[in-house]
């Protein structure tokens, strides 16, 4: 079984190159689970119901995301959706570690038209981040209630220790841990000792001529004169960032990891 996950898509520019490269690299490697972290979709902060759409439309089975998932309050109501049902909205995920109440779930339990069962996780960490609950014991508490074999767990976190930590402290218990929201890809994919692949930060899918997606000049303002001022979503030299994992679909077990990097 094969699973392609797409690492931040930011703005309209990584909408662009994920359109552009996603129907290929699927077909290319027969690909069976599709995941996509849109947190930063909607010009580089939060999401919209439409945009989750078009991910949809292009085959994604769910979205993840991250600490940009309230910034367009339009998407509160789409992932309100009742428990226990399976329609779209349901399958854009927010972090399952942020305080009970909130819109929406942390977690996406579903099957492939082969019969295959799966479930996506989706964890924010705490180091560097805003509040939210351990997402250490929160992976464990998940995991006693998710009977699928293939479990991957889109862990949206800053520090890298952090990452690299939840990786080992799942291995053997899910098929991926890989890391978002820094939006530089990281080159140690590996697949750990019991059989977990795991990657610090796939990266994003957007514009690299910037500063992790906003535009350069505005950035460095800010980091020259300590002034505020409003982010710009940038455009130049957009790359899709992604990860392929191979595994077992019987047994859950990763056997391979693969990332990709593609432009223009």
């Amino acid at each position: 079984m094969n699973i392609l996950f797409v690492g931040d898509v930011f703005g309209s520019a990584g909408r662009h190159i994920v359109h552009e490269h996603l129907p290929h690299v699927v077909e290319s490697n027969e690909v069976d689970l599709l995941i996509i972290n849109g947190e930063n979709a909607a010009g580089g902060f939060g999401i919209t119901p439409s945009i989750a759409e078009e991910f949809f439309d292009m085959g994604a089975h769910v979205i993840t995301t991250g600490n940009h998932i309230w910034d367009k309050k339009e998407i509160f109501e789409y992932m309100n959706v009742p428990v226990g049902s399976h329609g779209r909205g349901r399958r854009i995920l927010r972090p399952a570690n942020y305080a009970q109440g909130t819109p929406g779930f942390g977690v996406y339990q579903g099957a492939l038209p082969t019969g295959q069962d799966y479930a996506v996780i989706n964890l924010q960490g705490r180091v560097f981040m805003s509040s939210c609950d351990d997402p250490f014991r929160k992976a464990d508490e998940l995991l006693k209630q998710i009977t699928a074999k293939v479990i991957l767990l889109d862990f949206h976190a800053e520090a890298t220790s952090e990452k690299v930590a939840i990786g080992w402290h799942l291995d053997g218990r899910v098929t991926a841990v890989l890391g978002t929201h820094t939006h530089i890809p990281t080159a140690d994919e590996r697949i750990l000792p019991k059989g977990t692949a795991h990657q610090t930060d796939v990266g994003m899918s957007g514009p690299y001529d910037s500063v992790i997606g906003v535009e350069a000049e505005l950035a460095l303002k800010r980091f020259l004169t300590g002034m505020p001022g409003k982010f710009e979503p940038a455009k130049g030299n957009p790359k899709m960032c992604a990860t392929l994992v191979g595994c077992d679909g019987g047994t859950g077990r990763a056997h391979s990891i693969k990332r990709f990097m593609l432009g223009e």
